[in-house]
């Protein structure tokens, strides 16, 4: 078979299409893939640049952690080189912060389009930037050593990469406020019986475990997948009452299209 096609590798993102599956790898594994603006930056990149015929993206980290979270250069006062560091940016102005955070969600964002199902492949560790990046994906399947944790706490902060709201759909609110304020480990089985992942299986086995559910994902039409994405991600902010009549248009437009009727 041929190699997958390299769309683009920088800032220790790399992003390969292979057909309707596209893979997110973070790839430094030196620094269990720590993450950095510049990083953000190339992971919205990414999301820009899925070729139209893709319909499954995988996201997955190099070694032995998915991503150890946010890199402590940050809290240096020099930072990252050419970036403003985080004490800059809190001796800036109000617009700026918010401007800037922004621009750093717009890598955890796309991640649940209509198009795509998004896969996190999880080993190892997934601490903050990293649990917030697994938590992005519509879908998580974790190794047996996977090990999530908030920590943004922990350091006086919050979590700010749109990660709150996919953690409360998740477990709900209470249990999602104590692994937020106590910052503590919520290893592979826990995550699994709480819904954080879809799937654990041994260290050896994700990949194959990934590849295999990419396919059962790929086995249904897509415009039938799109449709049914769409309408369970907008249950979340309906009443029952509200579902029922987005079924039937939903299932209208289906049954249009196969028979091959205009609207």
């Amino acid at each position: 078979m041929p190699d997958p096609t390299v769309l683009l590798e920088r800032d220790g993102v790399r992003l390969t299409a292979d057909d309707s599956v596209a893979t997110v790898t973070l790839c430094n594994p030196a620094k269990r893939n720590a993450q950095s603006p510049a990083m953000w930056r190339t992971l919205a990149e990414a999301g820009r640049l899925l070729p139209g015929d893709v319909r499954v993206v995988v996201l997955r980290g190099e070694g032995q952690s998915f991503s150890a979270g946010l890199d402590r250069q940050a809290f240096t006062p020099e930072g990252f080189d050419g970036e403003p560091s985080f004490i800059d940016l809190a001796r800036g102005s109000d617009k700026l912060l918010d401007e800037t955070i922004a621009e750093y969600q717009e890598a955890f964002t796309w991640w649940r389009r209509s198009d795509i199902v998004s896969i996190a492949a999880v080993q190892g560790h997934a601490i903050g930037a990293g649990f917030q990046l697994a938590l992005a994906c519509d879908l998580r399947v974790c190794a047996d050593d996977a090990q999530f944790a908030m920590r943004e706490t922990s350091l006086g902060l919050v979590p700010d990469l749109g990660g709150t709201k996919p953690l409360v759909d998740l477990v709900g609110y209470a249990r999602a406020l104590e692994i937020c304020a106590t910052g503590r480990f919520v290893h592979g089985t826990e995550a699994e019986r709480l819904g954080l992942a879809n799937l654990v299986v041994p260290a050896a086995e994700l990949d194959a475990t990934v590849r295999d559910l990419a396919g059962a994902l790929l086995a249904a039409p897509r415009d039938a997948v799109i449709e049914t994405k769409a309408l369970l991600q907008g249950a979340v902010g309906r009443s029952y009452e509200e579902q029922r009549p987005a079924e039937r248009a939903a299932q209208g437009r289906r049954l249009r299209d196969l028979a091959g009727v205009g609207e």
